[in-house]
């Protein structure tokens, strides 16, 4: 079966015109796939800078990639129809970090709602209109009463992010990707929100794209997750695996960084243990890592290593693995999401 939603070696480079000559390198030969046989919640994790968000503009076709692909349904973002785009639109919805800066403050809440439904022409009255609103409004959680009718500033952030939740729904989608969704409400309300996706994404069948910097809320809630460093994926996998029993040296640093409750424990040690290596990251097309790696070997400052297939669901761009075949990354995606879809229906 076609995949929903597939990235193909995904480049993106800013600058290197005629006003910069400088470039960067945002995302690098980053692949993707989402299976429309059944849902699938796949993290996108990474520290700040490290193309978590410009990957997820890709997948939106809010920006065009520099080399690769986009693929919905089999076919290019770029060689769709207007009819095929509007179906993209509706199926492919973005839930972003600030939602106040999804609503225009001059009108009330009630308008970010209304706006997909006469755009999309869900409802022929009004008060079928009503009626759909206060039905996905009490899907996140929200009493109709309380929220319609007022200005987003009058809503807390976990308000004003759960009205965004209930505007994608609206278009009743296959694809929610939430771009950092709870780092901006309270700590309280981030259970909230992320139960409220995983209960949308198993009772209406939506697959989740989450994209965020905490490895924690990654582990409660997804199923694969891609750890990117300077846009570049290091680990790929299941996220059992990955997290609990890491093996790329980056990938070991940001669980390292997670701090636990038991103060006899000490939080940070390995963070100042890799800094302190020093070096320069990347020179020369080698492992962007290598000047952070407290395991760094020549081989890493010569080339960039490619993903090593340590198991049958995970991924390790490392020389440390260099005795397992290597995959590539479209290859590596297409056969977890597989596995997923054997492992839902053994289940």
């Amino acid at each position: 079966m076609t995949a929903l939603l597939e990235a193909h070696n995904l480049t993106k480079v800013f600058g290197g015109g005629l006003l910069s000559r400088r470039r960067n390198v945002a995302l690098d030969n980053i692949s993707l796939v989402i299976s429309g046989d059944r849902p699938s919640i796949i993290s996108i994790a990474g520290e700040s800078g490290s193309g978590k968000t410009t990957l997820a503009r890709l997948l939106l076709g809010i920006s065009q990639p520099t080399s690769g692909q986009v693929l919905y349904r089999g076919k290019d973002l770029k060689r769709l129809s207007r009819e095929e785009w509007k179906a993209f639109r509706r199926e492919v919805q973005a839930i972003f970090q600030d939602p106040f800066e999804a609503f225009n403050p001059f009108y009330k809440v009630d308008n970010v709602l209304n706006t997909p439904i006469v755009k999309f022409r869900l409802a022929r009255s009004r008060s079928e209109r009503r009626e759909l609103v206060g039905k996905v409004l009490d899907m996140v959680g929200l009493r109709p009463e309380e929220t319609l009718g007022r200005y987003p500033h009058q809503l807390s952030g976990g308000q004003r992010q759960r009205v965004m939740v209930a505007r994608a729904l609206l278009l009743n989608p296959k694809i929610l990707l939430a771009d950092e969704p709870v780092s901006m409400v309270d700590a309280s309300l981030r259970a909230t929100i992320l139960g409220t996706l995983l209960k949308l994404s198993r009772e209406m069948g939506i697959s989740l794209v989450y994209v965020t910097h905490d490895l924690t809320t990654a582990y409660q809630v997804a199923e694969t997750i891609l750890v990117l460093y300077q846009g570049s994926v290091v680990e790929v996998g299941d996220v059992e695996k990955v997290i609990r029993n890491s093996q790329h040296p980056y990938t070991r640093l940001l669980v390292g960084s997670i701090p636990l409750p038991n103060p006899k424990l000490k939080w940070g040690t390995e963070a100042i243990e890799t800094e302190r290596t020093g070096g320069r990251s990347g020179v020369g097309g080698g492992c962007k890592y290598a000047g952070r790696c407290p395991l760094v070997m020549p081989a890493c400052h010569e080339q960039l290593p490619p993903l090593y297939r340590t198991d049958s669901r995970r991924a390790t761009a490392c020389f440390l693995y260099k005795e397992s075949p290597a995959v590539e990354g479209v290859e590596l995606m297409s056969s977890l999401s597989q596995g997923e879809q054997a492992s839902h229906k053994n289940g």
